[in-house]
């Protein structure tokens, strides 16, 4: 019989499931939103616990790394069905908003101060260009797990609208310009492995080499194996563009370099 944060990882399932079914709606464009990040939810979710228990967390910590899963995205319901966009910049960041559902809905309240401080900071951290500066290396670490469970199921969210008439239905989706066009400073990032700013996004080219550039914040090596063996990262190299192809060839020799070697490390915590 569970006990103690397990019983309240039941719990907290039900009511998220309850919550990410009240904004389902009738109206298509609305509803294959919800569903898509309903989906990548539950994903997140598997993916925190998996890879908490890789690193040999006990079984508290396995349990706070699913809650912090669970309720990375709760935002993302509420932005959408208000604006119709997951595009933070044209709405509400969706790691603050999450920050604010969550307070409005007092669901954590039942938790210790010490692990609803941890959930609430990796949450808010989740989808920040930079994990948050503290001396706390427990709120530190349940932000790396759940950035990289993040990461790990976005890839395969964007996985099949790569090419084809999907590479416009994403477009569409995520309100970008379809074009494979590369702006030249995402050119001069991707050669220097550096991460580049998302408000600067112009194109569906540009987007493709930030999902390259987001393998240099992946930190364990059980993520990066997990993301090559699903193929990610050589059919977003193999969808960048030919008219690009000299001048992005160090950037992507660079990042093979890069992920061999971190696929080959032990990860410690």
């Amino acid at each position: 019989m569970p006990t103690g944060l397990s019983v309240q990882v039941e719990k907290l399932h039900n009511l998220m499931a309850e919550y990410m079914k009240s904004f389902y709606s009738d109206r298509p464009e609305v509803q294959v939103g919800i569903k898509v990040k309903e989906d990548h939810t539950y994903y997140v979710t598997r993916h925190a616990r998996d890879l908490a228990i890789s690193l040999g967390l006990n079984e508290h910590d396995a349990d706070l790394a699913e809650i912090i899963g669970l309720f990375h995205d709760i935002g993302r319901f509420h932005q959408y069905t208000l604006y119709q966009t997951f595009n933070d910049a044209k709405s509400e960041d969706h790691g603050d908003l999450a920050i604010s559902v969550l307070t409005e809905l007092k669901w954590l309240d039942s938790m210790t101060e010490t692990d609803r401080d941890i959930v609430l900071f990796a949450i808010k951290n989740h989808n920040k260009r930079f994990i948050a500066p503290t001396d706390d290396k427990r709120k530190i670490l349940f932000a790396k797990i759940v950035r990289d469970a993040d990461k790990l199921d976005i890839y395969r969210v964007l996985n099949p609208f790569l090419s084809g008439e999907r590479k416009r239905e994403v477009a569409n989706f995520i309100q970008a310009d379809p074009s494979d066009a590369i702006s030249p400073n995402f050119i001069e990032h991707f050669k220097h492995g550096e991460q580049a700013d998302y408000h600067e996004i112009k194109t569906q080219g540009d987007r493709r080499v930030v999902r390259l550039l987001w393998i240099y914040d992946v930190y364990f090596a059980w993520t990066m194996r997990q993301i090559v063996k699903a193929g990610y990262i050589e059919k977003i190299i193999s969808e960048l563009g030919r008219h690009h192809a000299d001048e992005l060839q160090e950037g992507i020799d660079r990042l093979r370099r890069y992920v061999e070697q971190k696929c080959n490390e032990t990860d410690k915590i």
